[in-house]
């Protein structure tokens, strides 16, 4: 059994409904037990921070989802919406099932405020928001001063890593809405309308909450797998800053070099297989993920996070292709890989972990699973070759990495080729070959430092990291999400890609919002 920071108690049984959720979003989700009963001792807290993390990855109280939190258009979790908005509409992935799982909007980037995958997403950002709010309100020093020091110095920690939660949820609400509404546990509880931040407002907080944070977080040596150690934080932060002239028109290159520096003392090494960072025991993997979102089919059992990035990469109608080969009984056949995706990788890249029997690699029918490579990068496989769910429900295993050193590598080379100080094209180009020896196998991968371009690293990007939900934010970085400089299959509609309006650089805030908070509008929806 994995040795991860689970909820010990459904201290937080019921549903938070979300029909509109303005006026809830600083309130308790409907509860049966009340606050003064929860927060009793300081392993009730711990408790309750479990719910907080685990509110990634599932989406209700009982296996699979059952006894839900919330009520949404589909009822699944976070992990699951998120890779939708992240990868389903990039030139990564095409989703087989456009009408019945309402996708045509994400896949031809078309949507409006009404889209369900929208809303979903929208909606559980706020429940995990929401849920980090009621933690704060009672985790005051005057909360907690009936607690010995130690307790006390535990919980502080706890109160830490909430804000750290919530602050990666409003990342989230930053890059993909943008100008949204803001809360905090100092907001009124009740009929309260939370105010419209810009994005450099958001920005500005998400930086200031970050760093206020940083001694109270643990040093990763001293954390407990599935918590956020400082290191995280600080990776959220250059990420934060790798993307800022994006949010608030202002480029941050240099800081992000320096929290991707704090990082690179840290300890972390690369691991040294590619494909193990991807199965069921990549929790042994702490030398380079940095932070994960826990998964075990056991305790976390989904139909979301990764059992639905391993399943629904599987084909479901294939006679070659077997799921139980990738430790799942049954494949889903979700998505595929658009069809220029493969040529960004040369002949003897390790990562091009593609399934190509009885597929082709051009994607002429969005619906049909013999359209498109598909990727075998995720698998729920053990390092012994086993499944990594003993009950064979179905259920993954595999945790999802939120941030790991390759990443970090990459976000420090890309700020460097973009003129930011604190590091070398030296040292950064030793860190992109560095990915590449792994990749290759030897240094015939290497680049020059003359290769080392800003388009090189958006590709280098997009093979190291593909499914791991950053690409449609990469694109966006590089102003080839929505115009015509970058155009892959069905972008905008079209089997050959075409550009779209720029609006769709930002997802609308649903339109069941914004009847309910006149703060809030949305630019050109």
């Amino acid at each position: 059994m994995k040795k991860i920071l689970y909820y010990a108690a459904l201290l937080f049984a019921g549903t938070f409904l979300t029909t509109s959720c303005v006026g809830d979003l600083n309130q308790y989700p409907h509860i049966e037990t009340t606050s003064a009963d929860v927060y009793t001792s300081a392993a009730n807290y711990k408790a309750v921070l479990g719910k907080l993390y685990v509110s990634f990855v599932i989406s209700g109280q009982e296996k699979g989802g059952g006894n839900s939190d919330m009520s949404s258009n589909s009822g699944y979790d976070y992990l699951r919406c998120y890779f939708n908005m992240q990868e389903c509409g990039t030139d990564e992935l095409v989703y087989t099932w456009q009408e019945g799982d309402k996708m045509s909007g994400l896949t031809y980037l078309s949507w409006d405020a009404n889209d369900v995958w929208v809303s979903d997403t929208y909606y559980r950002i706020y429940y995990t928001i929401a849920l980090c709010n009621e933690f704060l309100r009672n985790a005051t020093d005057g909360q907690i001063s009936a607690f010995s020091e130690s307790e006390q110095e535990e919980i502080r920690h706890y109160r830490a890593e909430a804000r750290f939660i919530r602050a990666l949820a409003y990342t989230h609400a930053l890059d993909l809405f943008r100008n949204v509404p803001f809360v905090t546990e100092g907001d009124p509880v009740g009929n309260y309308l939370p105010p419209r931040y810009t994005g450099k407002q958001l920005f500005d907080n998400l930086e200031s909450e970050l760093k206020a944070i940083d001694d109270d977080l643990l040093d990763r040596t001293a954390c407990e797998y599935g918590r956020a150690s400082r290191s995280a934080a600080h990776a959220l932060l250059a990420r934060l800053y790798l993307n800022a002239e994006i949010y608030t028109g202002t480029a941050r290159w240099t800081d992000c070099i320096t929290y991707c520096n704090r990082i690179l003392t840290a300890g972390y090494t690369l691991e040294d297989d590619y494909a193990l960072l991807f199965n069921a025991d990549n929790h042994l993997r702490t030398n380079e993920i940095i932070y994960a979102f826990p998964v075990d089919s056991e305790r976390t059992m989904t139909w979301g996070a990764t059992t639905y990035i391993i399943c629904g990469s599987i084909n479901n109608t294939s006679d070659t292709q077997l799921p139980t080969d990738y430790g799942v009984p049954s494949g889903w056949g979700s998505f595929r890989l658009r069809g220029e995706f493969p040529n960004l990788f040369d002949a003897n890249d390790s990562r091009a972990m593609f399934y190509t029997e009885g597929q082709t690699q051009s994607v002429d029918v969005v619906e049909s699973q013999s359209n498109g490579y598909l990727s075998e990068k995720w698998t729920n496989l053990t390092d012994a070759g086993e499944a990594g769910s003993p009950s064979n429900d179905g259920s993954a295993s595999t945790d999802f990495p939120v941030f790991r050193l390759a990443d970090v590598y990459l976000m420090l080379a890309e700020a460097v080729v973009r003129g930011g100080e604190g590091s070398s094209r030296t040292t950064a180009l030793s860190y992109v070959n560095a990915l590449r020896m792994r990749a290759f196998g030897n240094d015939s991968g290497n680049i020059t430092d003359g290769q080392m371009t800003a388009d090189f690293i958006l590709d280098e990007r997009a093979r190291e990291l593909y499914m791991e939900c950053v690409r449609r934010t990469d694109l966006i970085r590089y102003g080839k999400f929505t115009t015509a400089s970058y155009l892959w299959q069905w972008k905008g509609g079209t089997i050959t890609g075409q550009a779209v309006d720029d609006k769709f650089n930002i997802y609308p805030i649903p339109s069941t919002e914004l009847t309910a908070n006149p703060n809030l509008y949305n630019e050109n929806y």
